[in-house]
């Protein structure tokens, strides 16, 4: 039975791995989910106005919920731009359903919740399923994702993963055009974000605390090489593993840039824009988690607790509802080259295993 269930979380994941689906357009993905639930027997509610699905099984009045994201990114490929499964949400989903199947026939005294959570990479996606009631009646959350192969190698699973903060600032400068003979003559938006770049490497934050801060585009000028561009675009993008050094890096560059302002005489206007706040792990969920990986796969398969610069918006969950206790399992996937990267490829036997220590996990919350 079992091998006929890795055989078929195998088979799903085949099917979203070939038709991935970006943010907020993951229609046939959910119609897929809704199909393999209705095979499956068990209930779900869609949603009228935002892609994703809830799925239940069991019975009770307290709620065990377990979350699995659906949207690939927009990324280059061999030259062809397209949806790509890079960052893994393909496992994620095929691990969440195959949890599901382990669960099938088993006592529940507790009712279980799946949320299939849309926009993951916008970092807004947890927002809209928390905003329709996903988390009522909630105590416990569980998320899983598959690790670098620096943070875990194969066979190997963490019973948390302690994902940094991060946020991102679109930015414009607007100086005044000139002639590249008379310079004098404008206000170049070029030299505003050389001065900005030196602004963000300025920042100085205790040695202790894992961040960065790095400007990650500038787009300035035009065709004609004569013309000093009065007009740049900039974005930032600043990473932190603590949510408050986060803000104590937001707050310093809000003034430097007022500052900047001044000193050049310019207008910058500037947004800071999808906030993904640092994981708040709950002992209590993490020791869940990290019985269920001793049972289901031993003391061989257990790792320490992953932490690493990344982020993802599974942690807004415990933002809107601090009471919650939840941790994400990290699961081992010799996943290489890494995480975003095009080629992104990994040992599909670790599908199977992730979707055994989930159930597990749910079983023993």
């Amino acid at each position: 039975m079992e091998q006929s269930y890795e055989t078929k979380i195998m088979e799903w994941f085949r099917h979203f791995h070939q038709h991935p689906e970006v943010s907020w357009k993951e229609f046939k993905t959910t119609d897929k989910i809704a199909e393999i639930l209705n095979g499956l027997d068990v209930g779900y509610r869609t949603f009228n106005d935002v892609t994703g699905l809830v799925a239940e099984m069991g019975t009770g009045s307290e709620v065990i919920a377990v979350r699995a994201d659906l949207d690939a990114l927009w990324q280059e490929v061999e030259g062809v731009w397209q949806a790509n499964h890079s960052c893994g949400h393909d496992a994620n989903i095929s691990m969440v359903l195959g949890a599901m199947l382990y669960l099938q026939g088993r006592e529940l005294d507790k009712k279980v919740r799946f949320i299939f959570q849309p926009a993951e990479e916008k970092g807004n996606g947890a927002v809209s399923m928390v905003e329709r009631g996903v988390l009522d009646h909630v105590t416990h959350l569980f998320g899983v994702h598959l690790r670098p192969m620096e943070e875990l190698p194969l066979g190997k699973a963490a019973p948390s993963i302690h994902h940094g903060a991060g946020i991102f600032l679109n930015g414009r400068i607007s100086g005044i055009d000139a002639h590249g003979a008379r310079p004098h003559q404008g206000k170049n938006a070029i030299d505003v974000a050389f001065a900005l770049h030196q602004a963000v490497k300025s920042v100085y934050v205790s040695p202790f605390e894992p961040h960065s801060a790095k400007l990650t585009r500038i787009a300035a000028g035009g065709e004609n090489l004569n013309i000093i561009p009065g007009t740049a675009e900039v974005a930032i993008d600043v990473r932190a593993q603590k949510n408050e050094v986060l803000e104590q890096i937001r707050s310093e560059l809000d003034a430097k840039i007022e500052g900047l302002k001044n000193f050049f005489g310019v207008d910058i206007y500037w947004d800071w824009v999808d906030f993904t706040p640092g994981a708040e792990v709950s002992p209590e969920a993490e020791e869940i988690a990290r019985k269920a990986i001793l049972k289901a796969a031993g003391i061989e398969a257990l790792a320490e607790p992953v932490i690493t610069s990344g982020s993802d918006d599974f942690h807004f969950y415990t933002v809107k509802k601090p009471e919650l206790k939840a941790a994400m399992i990290g699961i081992g996937a010799n996943l290489a080259p890494g995480l975003h990267h095009p080629k992104m490829t990994f040992d599909y036997s670790a599908l199977d295993f992730g979707a055994r220590i989930l159930a597990e996990t749910i079983l023993n919350a």
